[in-house]
């Protein structure tokens, strides 16, 4: 399990659920390492300010993240961590690599417009 204060996805029913009951959902994808921790740390600052939006976390090395890993458009990513974000339970965006805050900020404000 990774050491943030985000929720943490460790199980496929967790994932399904929460991808069925919520509209927004963001999962980062990663390890504990120097081009992860910064983006965690921008999600538990962005949490409360994007309260329609379910931010979760997930260990890169769990078997679960493989339904991150094997979509699609994660097919071509080389660094860690990935970053999903579901519409409806739908990818409507995903990075990888280390993201700044303006740069997250921009495609939360673009993919879940109110």
């Amino acid at each position: 399990m990774l050491n943030t204060d985000l929720k943490h996805l460790e199980k496929r029913e967790q994932m399904d659920e929460l991808l069925k009951d919520n509209e927004n959902v963001m999962i980062c994808c990663g390890r504990m390492g120097p081009m992860c921790i910064p983006v965690y740390g921008i999600m538990q600052n962005l949490e409360s300010k994007y309260p329609r939006v379910q931010m979760r976390d997930m260990d890169f090395d769990i078997p679960l993240s493989s339904n991150i890993r094997g979509l699609p458009e994660c097919a071509s990513f080389m660094g860690l961590p990935f970053t999903v974000y579901f519409k409806n339970g739908k990818v409507v965006k995903a990075t990888s690599s280390i993201q700044n805050e303006n740069q997250i900020k921009a495609i939360l404000d673009d993919v879940f417009k109110e």
